[in-house]
């Protein structure tokens, strides 16, 4: 059996950096080794202070007048509803053959096409816009999977049943994460909810929040399985199925030299834990479970060299900051600071991770390190 299959994950996950040139709209072109048409694009502001996070999917839809479902873009950073541009943010309009078109909007167009702006987008490829229906759950679903790349994005209506209810994913795999959010924000919990196998199917964590895990019927005390997850609730909240509310979620299976997720414990050095991915991370985005922590997401386009790494929070709206918290190596990532985000001790932290190459590739050859 092969190592991995997928020797170039850059088809599949690539983050970008560009500098906004607030023009509107704008075509931009990613520069990884394949083509990525995007399907979940998150971008944020790395320059300001008090930018949002922009989540867009082409599920929802991009193009909010014509969209197929409802259009519009969240933020990590807050439990509000959906943005729908045009508007006085910035926004994604359109998904490209290798890329997005981002546009500056109005007095706070400084989230997606500032001029003289610094930004990063993560885009991850999920089946190109193309959705179907999956009935494998008791709540129909609108998804769009890719399976080989452990990746989907799941859409429904809740019907506010607390107990017996699934959703169908579509990976063909257990996920290992999902991200949830009601997308108009009018469920009776509107925080953006977080299953992680790490802390397991009787916990959640959420965002913008940095609470530690915390105890509750989110997935109806379920593992997921390869075909659905639950979404439950108790004493009158249902945070993943309230009644006649619209929930966007982003699922993730484990795919051998591209996606890892798992946990590791702090040692409160500058020497710090070592993390083994089987592959040279891309994207790497940590939280502390057992404690209050934020969401510290890393990536290989901004940090240039190891010692020269550059910090974004999933839940603030903050500028990026030089913090040098991971070393990003051929196998894995390090931890290099004592901070109480990524390398208390005796802390434990949750993480997900995506490659920018595989360790050893299909035919096994090894990668080098930068």
């Amino acid at each position: 059996m092969a190592y991995t299959n997928i020797d170039d994950p850059s088809a599949y996950f690539q983050a970008f950096t560009y500098t906004g040139n607030g023009s509107n709209p704008r075509n931009l072109t990613n520069d990884g080794n394949s083509d990525l048409k995007p399907d979940l694009i998150w971008i944020k502001n790395r320059t300001d202070n008090g930018t949002d996070h922009v989540l867009a999917n082409s599920t929802m839809g991009f193009d909010a007048p014509n969209a197929p479902n409802g259009g519009g873009q969240l933020s990590t950073n807050s439990s509000g509803g959906v943005n729908v541009p045009p508007s006085t943010y910035g926004y994604v309009s359109a998904a490209l053959t290798n890329g997005f078109t981002a546009a500056a909007g109005g007095t706070n167009g400084d989230t997606a096409n500032a001029n003289g702006k610094e930004f990063v987008a993560w885009q991850w490829k999920a089946n190109g816009g193309t959705t179907s229906s999956n009935t494998d759950g008791s709540i129909t679903t609108t998804v769009q999977a890719n399976p080989t790349a452990g990746f989907s994005i799941v859409f429904y209506t809740g019907n506010g049943i607390q107990t017996g209810e699934t959703v169908g994913h579509g990976l063909s795999a257990v996920p290992k994460m999902i991200i949830s959010k009601d997308r108009d924000s009018t469920s009776n919990v509107p925080t953006w909810r977080v299953y992680h196998e790490a802390i397991g199917a009787t916990k959640y964590l959420q965002m913008p929040q940095t609470d530690a895990e915390s105890t509750f019927d989110d997935w109806d005390n379920t593992t997921p399985t390869s075909s659905v997850y639950s979404v439950g609730g108790s004493s009158g909240y249902t945070p993943a199925n309230t009644n006649n509310t619209e929930y966007i979620a982003y699922v993730f299976a484990e795919k051998q030299g591209y996606s890892k997720f798992g946990k590791y414990v702090g040692n409160g050095s500058n020497n710090g834990t070592f993390v083994y991915t089987g592959f040279k991370p891309a994207f790497v985005m940590v939280k502390k479970s057992n404690n209050t922590g934020s969401w510290v997401i890393n990536d290989s386009k901004r940090i240039g060299y190891n010692s020269n790494n550059y910090d974004l929070y999933a839940n603030l709206t903050a500028s990026e900051e030089d913090n040098n918290r991971f070393d990003l190596l051929s196998n894995g990532f390090k931890a290099r600071s004592t901070s109480s985000p990524s390398n208390a001790s005796g802390d434990t932290y949750i993480y997900m991770a995506f490659a920018e190459n595989p360790f050893t590739t299909s035919t096994g050859i090894p990668t080098t390190a930068r």
